[in-house]
């Protein structure tokens, strides 16, 4: 579909369901229920504990049924309060259809993040971390030709696929769930100590551990302003694709394995060892996000013409689309410490603090965005609210880290800091690596996919052999530590409790 406003369209649709599954399945489902889950493994009867299992989950099964028939009914509005900033209302009229189509998705992935975290707090992290697999070869089926015309249009064909991946993703984890014990005995109850401990946990958590994501959502509503140019909401979305290769392949996989082992030392009152996981963590984290950093900076226009620029999605789309990477990757490393730090608050059941931090964030954001909008558009056109997230995201980082570092005491921030140095200065020389290896290699002059993936590929190879070597020869522990994690199911050097 290109950078188009049939691409705007589905991509606003999808972006409020899909918020919901990165609010549910990656931050507040998970991180509200571990907790709770593992305390009951400690302490209750096997029978209890899946009693709870079995309440929490036709609950929110109701929950979410409620919650996706009133998204479809009331469509039109769901649609309007996140475009208020544009001037034809009309011109939504296809993302209106595609949401309604869509909005099912919700029931399945909420249901899918409760299984993926009964199975985490089982050691099982292989089979839940896949599932979104199936999400992706249900969409790809859905986008050839031989699919989509029969329902109309790509848009609508892909928005079918979005909730038959849902259900798949949901489905597939069943059978590992009644191998270990679940039996999905139907029981509603919102009285339960454990369900009402959830809800406690989960309600704030929606807006506190999801602020990274809720800032996406004023990015979508700033970018339908009358005076952005058509794809904007396109360029936001692929450039969120490709920060997400990082965040999703190493920042959520990390903290998705720590929550349980935190849960487990705050439960103990092992604090000592609460820090030194989640200092590990984010050094390690650090290592992979800063270098990505730089090297999606530098390298953006080779990385949207290589994976994107094809068919509809021309030069423009990829100007476009490079401007929003730019500034969001500039946010990258905050990203994915925010995705560490808030769930070792939740590890303690203390949602209250990132609940606050969370909301001077979000006003700074707003702010940021309407100040960039109305004086600055002309400097950073499209870019505008990419940039405005990414600095919200390390004003909430920053205050979250003073808080826990107040309340639980020295993090070894020195020790962070000394590292990080390191870590900036080997990024350093990559990048201008990188920018001599696109300015010198003429990069723009090659029209056909195959060079232009051969010389990217020799690129990021290149730059992240040099990388890695400028670490070694700096003496980071962080390359065996990262080496370590790929291998171990625990950190080195961190009990598992």
């Amino acid at each position: 579909m290109g950078a188009s406003l049939a691409s705007d369209s589905y991509y606003l649709a999808y972006s409020i369901p899909n918020l919901l599954r990165r609010l549910v399945g990656e931050g507040s489902m998970t991180a509200s229920f571990i907790p709770v889950f593992t305390a009951y493994q400690s302490d209750k009867p096997d029978e209890e504990v899946w009693d709870f299992a079995n309440r929490l989950f036709w609950t929110l099964a109701i929950l979410l049924a409620c919650i996706t028939v009133l998204g479809m009914l009331f469509s039109p509005q769901v649609i309007h309060m996140f475009t208020f900033f544009g001037h034809a209302p009309q011109k939504w009229d296809q993302a209106v259809e595609l949401n309604r189509i869509m909005f099912p998705y919700i029931f399945f992935i909420g249901l899918a993040a409760l299984s993926m975290a009964i199975l985490n707090c089982h050691h099982v992290f292989g089979l839940p971390a896949s599932t979104p697999i199936l999400l992706n070869l249900a969409i790809i089926a859905c986008s050839t030709a031989g699919v989509w015309r029969y329902f109309g249009n790509p848009a609508r064909s892909i928005a079918v696929g979005v909730v038959i991946g849902g259900a798949l993703q949901m489905l597939v984890q069943i059978p590992a769930l009644v191998r270990h014990g679940m039996r999905f005995k139907f029981g509603i109850s919102l009285k339960h100590p454990g369900v009402r401990a959830v809800g406690r946990l989960m309600i704030p958590g929606f807006f506190g551990i999801g602020i990274y994501q809720v800032n996406f959502v004023i990015d979508r509503l700033f970018a339908t302003a009358a005076k952005m140019p058509e794809g904007t909401l396109t360029s936001l979305y692929v450039a969120d694709r490709i920060m997400e290769l990082v965040l999703g392949g190493y920042a959520i996989a990390v903290a998705t394995a720590i929550l349980p082992m935190m849960s487990r030392q705050a439960a103990t009152r092992d604090y000592d060892a609460l820090k030194k996981t989640f200092s590990f963590s984010l050094r390690i984290v650090s290592y992979i996000t800063i270098p990505a950093t730089v090297g999606m900076m530098i390298l953006r226009v080779p990385i949207i013409r290589v994976l994107f620029e094809h068919g509809k999605f021309v030069a423009s789309s990829t100007e476009l689309t490079a401007r929003a990477l730019f500034y969001y990757a500039i946010g990258l490393p905050a990203f994915a410490a925010i995705k560490l730090l808030v769930p070792a608050f939740y590890s303690t059941q203390d949602t209250r603090t990132p609940v606050k931090v969370a909301f001077y964030a979000l006003v700074v954001n707003i702010v940021l965005n309407a100040i960039f909008l109305k004086s600055f558009f002309q400097t950073f056109k499209n870019g505008g609210p990419a940039f405005a997230t990414a600095i919200a995201a390390y004003f909430n980082f920053a205050i979250l880290f003073v808080v826990f570092r107040q309340r639980f005491g020295r993090l070894g921030t020195f020790s962070i800091l000394y590292s990080m140095a390191k870590i900036g200065i080997a990024s350093a020389v990559m990048g201008v690596a990188c920018y001599a290896m696109v300015h010198y290699s003429k990069f723009e002059s090659y029209t056909h996919f195959l060079p232009q993936l051969i010389l990217f590929t020799a690129m990021i190879v290149g730059a992240t052999v040099l990388y890695i070597a400028i670490t070694w020869l700096l003496r980071c522990p962080e390359v065996e530590e990262v080496w370590g994690v790929a291998k171990r199911s625990s950190p080195p050097g961190v009990s598992a409790g």
